[in-house]
């Protein structure tokens, strides 16, 4: 990909930065890597401490930081209270977004009786099924399927191997990564004297503007009602929504996140990787769940929330789990001893 040449000063003004002991401010700038890696004519930025060895070493034409850590820097310098959003922008003026052009591939099958603007690109072997809607500049990739009855809105991008089960409806600007499915059966069973009876599926999932979702993840339709995922919902890969679910605007989950059927989490939540989330509960808004925790009763006030046991060496660990499945008969001995003292 060719980069975009930007002066200092230039991308300052982008970033919404102050440039800082710049001998030069209109020094073209071509790119953006690490601190270890960057050349004079490329930028680089600090926000994790564990790298502050090779930001004194750097030998950036800049670097984007927070304020705190200018005495730790030797070169020009682009300050800015979210430095990881300004690497975020510089990073997006360098690698400016593609489009493929609009089109439907020779191999692809659209039916007669869908929807599609002639902005539409349609990949290799995708399938548009009848009533499905493509707005303005949508991206269909290779291979994916858009299931009967489909919307679709403005400016989305479904990667490649997506499939989007009737019932879906996607907002403006979603990107979809390769493998997604969206839209497929909840976990929904009767027990029969032992033997599992299909509960039919028939609510559909509704997906608000700005929502990326991760390769390979996966989102159940709801069982009568819809499952739905609010505006700018950022879900990494891997990660299991069960049937029902409702995700609050602006919430972001990490990989392999397990949500179960009719959870309920609120907005500006943060769910760390591995969590697994029980049914039926609900997390208000701007609640922190650290990776590896389990949920299984509600969050009803903001804050960050953690479970599990850290790892240890494994005759320590075996040692404590032994003590800790005494920690019952403990306390009622405890219990008792008090009662006596009384």
């Amino acid at each position: 990909m060719t980069m975009v040449p930007i002066s200092l000063a230039q991308l300052a003004t982008h970033i919404n930065a102050q440039l800082i002991d710049a001998p030069d401010e209109n020094l073209l700038v071509v790119g953006i890597t690490t601190l270890k890696r960057a050349t004079p004519r490329e930028v680089s930025f600090f926000s994790n401490g564990l790298y502050r060895e090779e930001l004194t070493k750097t030998q950036a034409a800049a670097v984007i930081l927070a304020n705190k850590n200018q005495r730790f820097c030797k070169v020009p310098m682009l300050i800015t209270d979210n430095p990881y959003l300004g690497y975020a922008q510089a990073a997006t003026w360098f690698n400016p977004p593609t489009r493929q052009p609009a089109g439907i591939h020779p191999t692809a099958w659209v039916s007669l009786d869908a929807m599609v603007d002639t902005t539409v690109s349609i990949g290799a072997h995708a399938v548009i099924e009848a009533g499905a809607q493509l707005g303005r500049e949508v991206e269909i990739g290779p291979g994916c399927i858009v299931g009967r009855g489909v919307e679709i809105n403005d400016y989305c991008q479904i990667i490649a191997n997506v499939t989007l089960c009737p019932g879906t409806r996607l907002g403006k600007r979603v990107i979809i990564h390769p493998g997604a499915v969206i839209g497929a059966d909840g976990f929904g069973n009767a027990n029969d004297a032992g033997k599992w009876v299909k509960v039919p599926q028939m609510g559909g999932v509704i997906i608000g503007d700005d929502v990326e979702i991760g390769a390979n993840t996966t989102i159940d339709k709801g069982a009568l009602e819809d499952t739905v995922i609010g505006n700018g919902v950022k879900l990494d890969n891997q990660i299991q929504i069960g049937h029902n679910v409702q995700i609050g605007d602006h919430t972001a989950m990490a990989g392999c996140v397990g949500v179960a059927g009719s959870a309920r989490i609120g907005r500006y939540c943060m769910i760390g990787g591995g969590v697994g989330i029980a049914g039926h509960i609900e997390i208000v808004d701007h609640v922190q769940v650290t990776g590896g925790s389990m949920v299984f009763q509600s969050i009803h006030e903001p804050g960050v929330y953690s479970s599990g046991m850290p790892l240890d060496t494994n005759q320590r660990w075996h040692r404590n789990y032994n003590r800790l499945k005494q920690l019952d008969e403990l306390a009622r001995r405890l219990h008792t001893l008090e009662r006596l003292q009384k």
